[in-house]
């Protein structure tokens, strides 16, 4: 009598346990970057802001959890070396996905006192032993490539989905009215294509946006400097984000666009 009546119990906890994993289980969307992906603590301060902080305009996030990790002043290298990556690499894990776009800091000095945060030029495997006078330590400087493909390949061994993202233009119109496409959007594609990660080429998008407004009304998205952009020009840049991640046909994050 007790089996009879155990066995049905048991049946029911599992099926309702089954049910509120599946209900409960959403996953992550990692955005990890610098300041033009997330200004300052993302409320707007200066009036500044990040496309990273509007995503949620656009992803539908009762499916899928955004956790917008970039931080201001960052580069490919520092983002790695305060452990911010190390911190994201203790929660990710299968089906989780990850957009990362470097490039505005990495052509800064590799041991000045005020910073030390650039990257070796280009995507070798070139290398470089210094003393860091900030974090007080002696410290091997790679290459941008090679930090991007640490990435990369770190995400894919969890089993999550990585996304680079081509760094966004700065608002430099030359006398033709032209803005030249950035080294590090070039050397961010080669990556891609070197680890077989997804690219969204946010940088050549967002040009051909600008060319098509013009210098004067662009102008009115960058209210400090040729960098960092308001409201409006995040939310653009958010959108173009979006843009390209319904452009890419066999990337599943495009399911959980709105």
């Amino acid at each position: 009598m007790k089996i009879k009546f155990i066995l049905p119990i048991l049946t029911l906890i599992l099926i309702i346990g089954a049910s509120f994993k599946k209900i409960q289980y959403k996953p992550v969307l990692y955005i990890i970057g610098d300041s033009t992906v997330q200004n300052g603590s993302g409320k707007g301060a200066d009036s500044l802001w990040g496309w990273g902080s509007f995503m949620d305009l656009f992803l539908n996030t009762d499916k899928i959890e955004i956790q917008n990790h970039a931080k201001g002043g960052r580069s490919s290298r520092t983002f790695l070396t305060e452990g911010r990556w190390d911190s994201i690499m203790k929660t990710i894990k299968k089906g989780d996905y990850v957009l990362m776009q470097f490039g505005h800091n990495d052509g800064g000095e590799l041991a000045d006192t005020l910073r030390a945060r650039g990257t070796i030029k280009g995507i070798g495997e070139e290398s470089k032993d210094i003393y860091n006078p900030i974090r007080k330590v002696n410290e091997t400087v790679y290459t941008y490539g090679y930090y991007m493909r640490k990435y990369v390949n770190e995400a894919k061994s969890k089993g999550a989905v990585p996304i680079i993202v081509s760094p966004i233009p700065r608002n430099k119109f030359d006398e033709k009215g032209k803005i030249e496409k950035d080294q590090y959007g070039v050397w961010s594609e080669e990556v891609a294509q070197q680890t077989g990660a997804y690219f969204l080429d946010l940088n050549a998008m967002v040009i051909e946006k600008y060319q098509k407004m013009g210098a004067e009304k662009v102008k009115a998205f960058f209210p400090k400097d040729h960098t960092h952009t308001n409201e409006a020009g995040a939310v653009l840049n958010a959108e173009l984000v979006t843009k390209g991640i319904k452009d890419l046909k066999k990337c599943e994050l495009r399911k959980y666009l709105k």
